[in-house]
């Protein structure tokens, strides 16, 4: 068993659970070029219509993201929708605004599909996929030290198969945890649990890293050693439930 060091805490464990986007990923890197697509294309369907409040400033809202002056995203609340929704949970908020506009729910949800199926076609031509810093050295330390790692990711099998091949990451995990394989997403226990089964780990030997408060609650939750949270912003507010705070990957380190 490695002791895990963060801050002032030095925890025994014998693996440890990701998140993925905003903790394995760079999510603005990702999901900032997907959402500029959708926000984009949602605009254009809402001008066509000639509706109301299709502002930029209105279009930011929707998804929680911060633009500069060409439409960019260059941020986002790390307790907002692109932080933390479902894909099925962003398009569901995507075609409220279509509907809102007069557009018959099954119109705009399938508007919003095709315009997803879009977005995604144009992350994969991209490969969009950027480590967070200091990834790569961490999960190297996870492997010298035998560590039983996986992802427990609200995103689909799917895409996240796809992102941490392209991150160059998917070697280094022994389960992948994706909300189409529970029945209850985050912060319910059942994908922590699961991933604790499948490495065989119990709970009181298992540390989460996450950048949401979802993942400190599925930590709490489950049981589970520590959650740990990531703010490379600096403004961990948003992280009530998390037991220790770092800004990043070079404040954790094993021993062994």
């Amino acid at each position: 068993m490695a002791d895990l060091h963060v801050n002032d805490l030095s925890v025994p464990c014998k693996g440890i659970l990701f998140d993925k986007d905003g903790t394995l990923l760079d999510l603005l890197a990702t999901w900032g070029a997907w959402a500029e697509i959708m926000l984009e294309g949602l605009e254009n369907q809402l001008e066509m219509m000639g509706a109301a409040g299709s502002s930029r400033t209105d279009i930011a809202k929707v998804l929680g993201t911060v633009h500069d002056a060409s439409g960019k995203v260059i941020g986002y609340d790390a307790a907002g929708p692109l932080s933390m929704a479902t894909a099925e949970e962003t398009n569901g908020i995507l075609a409220w605004q279509l509907y809102a506009a007069g557009v018959p729910w099954n119109e705009a949800m399938t508007r919003v599909t095709a315009i997803d199926k879009d977005a995604m076609n144009e992350l994969r031509r991209r490969r969009s996929a950027v480590p967070m810093p200091d990834l790569l050295p961490f999960l190297q330390q996870c492997a010298a030290a035998s560590m039983k790692l996986g992802v427990v990711t609200s995103d689909g099998a799917k895409t996240t198969g796809e992102q941490l091949e392209w991150l160059g990451v998917a070697g280094y995990f022994h389960t992948i945890v994706t909300r189409d394989r529970v029945a209850h997403g985050k912060p319910a226990p059942e994908m922590a649990e699961t991933a604790c089964r499948e490495l065989g780990l119990r709970p009181g030997e298992t540390v989460i890293i996450g950048d949401s408060n979802a993942d400190m609650q599925l930590g709490k939750n489950a049981g589970l050693r520590l959650s740990v949270g990531i703010s490379r912003s600096g403004s961990p507010g948003h992280l009530l439930d998390a037991d220790t705070i770092v800004s990043g990957y070079h404040q954790l380190r094993l021993t062994y």
